[in-house]
């Protein structure tokens, strides 16, 4: 199974054993990737379509086959229990959305004051159908002058397809425009759900 091999620059995490399960699972289940992580320090992956929770479990995978090391933000709600732990071991911030916070300022600072970081959203901010993405993926990438890197889950062919960096220019409804292109004929486990 092709696995694309990561930079001197892309921040790491895991060991053999983690990669080997991640690997394991995607060629039991079928999965493939296709393109490459780019040799960046810093980035914002953004995955999509999100439309059902076999996403978390496609993604998982994929992290631990990867090795690379990113953290993601999540619903306060999973940070519960048993389960708590493991997801801030995996990178996962836990976001309390009844709270009103500057969430994008807090990732620019982070990115600024972090030599390596990879931080990894879902524009659609939910699995259900929404008409527009959120736009705070593309604040932040623009306001800390990283790239963002589009990652597509075809359900329908079982690819992870890792696409070219993108650089934003500051024109926020052209940028996403054509981030959104770059997701069509992308079918998600439920295919409805998926707007452009």
């Amino acid at each position: 199974m092709y696995v694309p091999s990561l930079g001197e620059k892309v921040p790491r995490r895991g060991n053999a054993l983690e990669r080997a399960f991640g690997r394991a699972m995607m060629r039991l289940t079928g999965w493939r990737f296709e393109g490459e992580v780019p040799d960046e320090p810093k980035f914002v992956m953004i995955v999509a379509p999100h439309t059902s929770n076999w996403d978390f479990f496609v993604g998982l995978w994929a992290y631990f086959a990867l090795g690379f090391r990113a953290s993601f933000l999540a619903k306060h709600t999973v940070f519960v229990g048993p389960v708590a732990p493991f997801m801030r071991w995996l990178g996962g911030i836990p976001v309390n959305r009844s709270v009103s916070r500057d969430r994008v300022a807090a990732r620019i600072e982070a990115f600024n004051t972090n030599t390596q970081m990879i931080l990894i959203l879902a524009p659609e901010g939910t699995r259900k159908y929404v008409p527009d993405w959120k736009t705070g993926f593309y604040h932040v990438a623009d306001g800390a002058h990283v790239p963002i890197v589009p990652v597509a889950f075809d359900f329908e062919h079982k690819v992870i397809r890792i696409l070219a960096p993108f650089h934003t220019t500051g024109n926020r409804d052209a940028d996403i425009g054509a981030l959104k292109n770059l997701y069509r004929g992308i079918k998600g486990k439920h295919p409805e759900n998926f707007a452009l």
